[in-house]
This record gives structure tokens, C-alpha cells and sequence, in this order.
């Protein structure tokens, strides 16, 4: 007993103590974490077409082998809803240098798209294209993504998904017109100034609440005139230009009348 009471206070026993301790948070981090998708269901020919798709168009900037540079993000493991994203809102490739890509006409078709995203997947596990399940706005909940938009998305898309300003000339663009699939591809791979919501912090089915969500307000408001849809900036200067106008020509009407 003296022999164990004295190993439970060697010097060495608070590092194995922190060493275990990292051990089994790995281990349950590991089997308990979604694990990232691959190319695994992609061809390899498509991954092939892919990948001279990718030197003839992408490599000026993110190199030969996607490597990226100082000024350009490598593309290993961004995963192929990254790619999807980019290339399919016409981001990528970019027209000009600036603050951030502007969405464009697309520059290919949706299989070389897919080709393209294929072969970025090859070089590093990460999120895959969702599926059509995934992004079906009819088996959402537009209440609960009413809250979760609110508490994620409000600050830099507005309320409703107008967009709005952000510093440096960049902006967060409204999502009215934003297809479902690039809706979910944004909170997945975290484009421009946008953080990443994995799926850890924004769950599948709390992802397809903010699309259904989000899809609603597509059919206009249903209290009358929007203002355009910007929130309490737009109605408090509707007030303070109207309201307090009416007011003040009451009381220069009833203060000529009285003299």
C-alpha cells in the first residue's frame, strides 16, 4: 500500500494522469465525430477530366497540385461541396481581383463542375455535395431555422436574408435568389467572410431549418409593405422621416392658426 500510496505522488504522475486524459478525449472525439466525406464514389476518370480541367483553369493561382500560396488558400481538404459552391455560383474562377469573388455566370456546365469537385476531393477528405434529402425545404422546420438564423446568420444577412454590409468592401449577399444546395454549401465550407458551421455546432436537419426558413421569405411579407425588407434601419428612418415630419407640420399648421 506505502508502495502505490507513493507512485500516486511521483513527480511523473500528473503528466500520464494529462496523457490518458487526452487519450480517451481522442478516442471518443473520434467515434463520436462525423467523418468527412470523400471521392470514394466519384470515378476515376471523372477525377482524370477533373483534374486536367483543374491545370488548364485553376492552377495559375492554387498551383499544380492545389497547394495555394501566400495569397491563394490551398484546396487540399476543402471537400467537394467547397468546389460545388465556388465554381456553380460562378466565383470561381475569378473574373478580377477585389475585396471578394462576385457571383457570375457559370464558367462550366454541371458535370464538368462535378468533374472539377471530384478531383479537389481526391486530394483531401472534406464535406461532400449535400444530397437532394439534405436540402429539401419542405421537410424542414421554418421555426426552428427562423432561431437559428437569428442567432448564426442575422448580423451579416439581415433578419430576412437581405445581405448587408461588412468592412474592407466586403458584403454578405442577400440569399433570396441563392439556390438551396448553395445554401447549405456556404454554412458547410464557410465562403468569403462566412465562418464554417459543421455539423457539430449547426446540425443536417438545423441546416435544412434555415432553408426552409429562408425559402419562405421568398414569398414576400405577409404584414403589408416591407421597406425593402432591411429591418428595424429602414423602418426606424421610414418614422423618423415620416412620423416625425407629419408631426412637425402639425405643430407649425396649429402654431400659424393660433396667431
Amino acid at each position: 500500500m506505502k508502495a502505490l500510496a507513493a507512485r500516486r505522488h511521483h513527480r511523473f504522475a500528473p503528466v500520464v494522469l494529462l496523457l490518458l486524459a487526452l487519450l480517451v478525449t481522442g478516442g471518443v472525439y473520434a467515434a463520436l465525430a462525423p467523418s468527412p466525406a470523400s471521392a470514394d464514389t466519384a470515378s476515376t476518370e471523372d477525377i482524370e477530366t477533373g483534374q486536367k480541367l483543374f491545370q488548364a483553369n485553376c492552377a495559375t493561382c492554387h498551383g499544380p497540385s492545389a497547394e495555394g500560396s501566400d495569397t491563394v488558400p490551398s484546396l487540399v481538404g476543402v471537400g467537394a461541396a467547397a468546389v460545388d459552391f465556388q465554381v456553380s455560383t460562378g466565383r470561381m474562377p475569378m473574373q478580377m481581383e477585389g475585396p471578394q469573388a462576385i457571383q457570375k455566370p457559370r464558367q462550366f456546365d454541371e458535370e464538368q463542375t462535378a468533374q472539377l469537385a471530384a478531383y479537389v476531393a481526391s486530394l483531401g477528405a472534406g464535406p461532400a455535395i449535400p444530397t437532394d434529402e439534405q436540402v429539401d425545404a419542405s421537410l424542414g422546420d421554418p421555426s426552428n431555422g427562423a432561431a437559428v438564423f437569428r442567432t448564426n446568420c442575422a448580423m451579416c444577412h439581415n433578419a430576412v436574408g437581405a445581405g448587408g454590409a461588412l468592412s474592407e468592401g466586403k458584403f454578405a449577399p442577400p440569399l433570396w435568389e441563392t439556390s438551396e444546395r448553395n445554401i447549405y454549401q456556404a454554412m458547410q465550407t464557410g465562403p468569403q467572410s462566412m465562418p464554417v458551421f459543421n455539423d457539430m455546432n449547426v446540425t443536417p436537419d438545423e441546416k435544412r431549418d434555415v432553408i426552409a426558413y429562408l425559402v419562405e421569405q421568398r414569398d414576400g411579407s405577409a404584414g403589408g409593405l416591407d421597406l425593402g425588407s432591411l429591418g428595424p434601419v429602414s423602418e426606424g428612418l421610414w418614422v423618423w422621416i415620416v412620423g416625425m415630419g407629419l408631426l412637425i407640420g402639425a405643430a407649425v399648421w396649429i402654431g400659424a392658426k393660433s396667431s
